[in-house]
């Protein structure tokens, strides 16, 4: 996701231990040797992620009132993420802990939440956006064929030159499952996405010119043959100041910014922990995170 998710916690712990506080002593697991009772269940995960749990649902229950994160916005992360990670996705969600993308998505969003509310403590000025718009490049649509040696890209590259088709090439021999499958395409890459990919890989993409096939281009993940497929132009910088100005200040974000909008919201809205055994729940907490690069 990004570095401004803060508090990414495993989802089903929260709502289980959230559970686990409404039933009393019901009993949920039974043995010959003794039962365990809601009670027991609520008193160990709170033991182990009551900080955690308690944190993630005030945060999300204050910021929520005050700031808004669309479905779009939501689809949107969700999305990038996707296209870094490719056919990989899946199996990040497993190692993070997360059981769906349903449950990704809950991360996020208060993820998204603090970064909304961290912004407004982020200033940027004119020059900072004016110098982010003179280095944009232009968006450019690539498809790669990634192989594990340069004598068999030499060959790929070789018998693109006598006509066969990119697609079937790629779907033959690259080595990314991901994109082969898409006749090779990873789709657009743009200012705001780039660092999502090797840089050796983006300098050889941005030196092309439209349907110039490359030379096999050296990665930390092989040898590629890359092809631009379209390009377009940046638009006005009026058109997009708006976007400059989110890539800008959230550039400048830090754990530190985000934890004192934290807390100047959590003072704002008044909050107050009655269980003197989560005493510290809305101080920064140690989390799991994982970013897209940006």
């Amino acid at each position: 996701m990004k570095k401004w998710i803060l508090a990414i916690t495993l989802a089903g712990g929260v709502i289980a231990l959230s559970a686990c506080s409404q039933s009393g002593s019901n009993t949920i697991a039974e043995s010959k040797v003794g039962n365990v009772t809601q009670d027991e269940l609520y008193s160990a995960m709170k033991d182990k992620i009551g900080n955690q749990a308690l944190q993630q649902l005030v945060f999300e229950k204050v910021l929520s009132k005050k700031y808004t994160v669309t479905d779009k916005e939501l689809n949107d992360k969700v999305a990038q993420l996707k296209q870094q990670l490719g056919t990989n996705f899946q199996a990040a969600l497993a190692q993070y802990g997360y059981k769906s993308e349903a449950d990704l998505k809950k991360q996020m969003k208060l993820g998204m939440l603090q970064e909304k509310a961290a912004m407004q403590d982020v200033t940027a000025t004119d020059k900072e956006l004016k110098d982010y718009y003179a280095n944009l490049k232009p968006e450019i649509n690539v498809r790669h064929i990634l192989v594990a040696d340069e004598k068999t890209a030499l060959d790929v590259k070789k018998q693109l030159d006598a006509g066969a088709k990119f697609e079937d090439l790629a779907k033959k021999y690259s080595t990314d499952t991901g994109s082969a499958a898409n006749g090779g395409s990873i789709g657009w890459i743009t200012s705001t996405n780039q660092g999502q990919y090797d840089a050796d890989f983006v300098k050889g993409a941005y030196a092309l010119k439209v349907n110039q096939i490359s030379a096999p281009i050296k990665s930390q993940f092989g040898y590629h043959i890359i092809q631009v497929t379209q390009e377009k132009a940046k638009q006005p910088f009026d058109k997009m100041k708006s976007d400059i100005e989110y890539q800008v200040k959230s550039a400048k974000l830090t754990t530190d910014i985000i934890n004192k909008a934290m807390d100047r919201e959590m003072k704002a809205a008044n909050v107050k922990i009655d269980d003197k055994d989560l005493k510290n729940a809305l101080q920064p907490q140690t989390t799991t995170s994982t970013t897209t690069g940006q």
